[in-house]
């Protein structure tokens, strides 16, 4: 007798996930925090769309879940760019400081 997962627990990782990324978006102010809490939201968005695929025996989750990774690697490349910037700049990462950016 073997156990597998249903779509509900596949789906109650990924609120899981989701939620402990907006918590951090939310909460924390290092710029490199933020990335990596974006990071764990777009995963958890992954797992659904191949949860869902997978309950469906369809390959569409897939071909959506390699979008959204392309999307994620561009945003990370583009996003540490901009820290290692501001970084040098003000010799933080803090995003508070980027504010002072806007003058």
């Amino acid at each position: 007798m073997t156990w597998e997962p249903t779509l509900a627990h596949y789906l109650i990782l990924a609120a899981g996930t989701f939620s402990i990324g907006v918590i951090g978006v939310m909460v924390r102010r290092n710029a490199l925090t933020l990335f990596m809490c974006i990071e764990l939201m777009l995963n958890s968005v992954n797992l659904t769309f191949i949860a869902f695929s997978k309950y469906r025996v369809d390959l569409d989750g897939h071909i959506f879940s390699f979008f959204v990774m392309a999307v994620a690697a561009a945003e990370a490349a583009v996003g540490l760019a901009i820290i290692l910037h501001i970084f040098r700049h003000y010799r933080s990462v803090n995003v508070d400081e980027v504010r002072q950016l806007k003058n």
